[in-house]
């Protein structure tokens, strides 16, 4: 395998991994103010990483429909954020804090519940840097090795704070800080499987890049505007959720620019 393509492949899990490992390192339950600021830093990453990695990349590749280069961006961003609505509402979840699970009625255990909704807003981190590196492996889009990089370092980084928020809370649920290293990490697992998925099927993907590329951008904003910004703005008022927000923002801009 192409290493750049292993790196694309392995960085965004190694982050989930070590994110988890925080659990064999602090106490069971995180502070609600360094919540917060993880679920902020994480949410700017993802919405960088929305504009800077997907949606500008999908412009270009549709800059030869002149005034209509917006349509295939439009038509992708919107089947994302349905994509994520169907599936929000279909998979059995539970975040973390509330009170009342979602999607269809399951009897499943609190802890896998959690876990599904941590590897529902993988879903689109996994489909995003998939279609990126199909399209720098295809040689016909202007992404280059950076760039994908880039967006695998992005969602690596932003994959720290969410492993640890999912292990955490599990060990001090009751769980063994093994297994809730376990569920974690397998929380991220879907990463992985959505670039290979994705790269296998890069012949048929390029010629609907600028879609897909939009489509990954609106499923990633819908997991910011409804799970990640109301977890940081949970409980006292507090500005370290915006803070950290606008850090993660400017960190994936920067990776960004700089390497691609």
């Amino acid at each position: 395998m192409n290493p750049k393509v292993l790196m694309g492949l392995l960085f965004p899990l190694l982050g989930t991994t070590l994110g988890s490992g925080c659990v064999f390192l602090l106490k069971n339950e995180l502070n609600p103010k360094i919540q917060r600021a993880l679920s902020g830093f994480a949410g700017g990453v993802m919405v960088a990483a929305s504009i800077w990695s997907l949606i500008i990349p999908a412009m270009d590749q549709s800059a030869d429909m002149g005034k209509w280069s917006f349509l295939p961006v439009f038509i992708g961003f919107w089947c994302g954020i349905i994509f994520l609505l169907i599936l929000d509402s279909v998979i059995p979840h539970l975040h973390i804090h509330a009170e009342k699970a979602e999607g269809v009625k399951a009897r499943l255990k609190m802890s896998t519940m959690m876990v599904l909704a941590v590897t529902l807003h993988n879903i689109p981190e996994g489909m995003a840097v998939g279609v990126v590196y199909a399209g720098f492996l295809s040689g016909h889009t202007t992404i280059s090795a950076g760039a994908a990089l880039a967006l695998a370092l992005g969602v690596a980084i932003q994959n720290f704070p969410e492993g640890a928020i999912i292990s955490m809370p599990l060990a001090a649920e009751g769980k063994s800080k093994g297994k809730a290293f376990l569920y974690g990490v397998l929380s991220g697992i879907v990463e992985p499987i959505g670039v290979i998925l994705t790269i296998l099927a890069t012949s048929f993907i390029v010629p609907a890049l600028p879609y897909l590329l939009a489509f990954a951008a609106g499923a990633m904003i819908y997991v910011v505007v409804e799970e990640l910004i109301p977890e940081m703005s949970r409980g006292e008022h507090s500005n370290v959720g915006v803070i950290m927000f606008s850090a993660g923002f400017t960190l994936m801009m920067v990776l960004d620019v700089a390497l691609g």
